[in-house]
């Protein structure tokens, strides 16, 4: 420690692989809340075109299907511009 230097060469830092799985679930509950509301909006559309009308519990519990893939759909988004943002 009295001013000797290794003489190994230092790595470059690298950052572990940003998890897919842990960006999903951190988006889940705000795309499920975007798709309720995308589909209470339609519901109070419905009936101008004839169509039954939908109670807001009902598509709170239709937007839980419809979840998974519209969170696969943002993860996939999200994830290119958190790549072309660290490019």
């Amino acid at each position: 420690m009295s001013g000797t230097r290794s003489t190994s060469r230092k790595a470059p830092a690298t950052e572990p692989p940003r998890s897919q799985l842990r960006l999903a679930l951190l988006l889940a509950p705000f795309v499920w809340a975007a798709v309720a509301i995308n589909l209470f909006m339609l519901a109070l559309i419905a009936p101008a075109l004839g169509w039954p009308t939908l109670s807001p519990w009902a598509t709170m519990a239709v937007a839980v299907p419809l979840t998974l893939p519209a969170t696969w759909l943002a993860t996939r988004w999200v994830g290119g511009l958190i790549d072309a943002a660290e490019r």
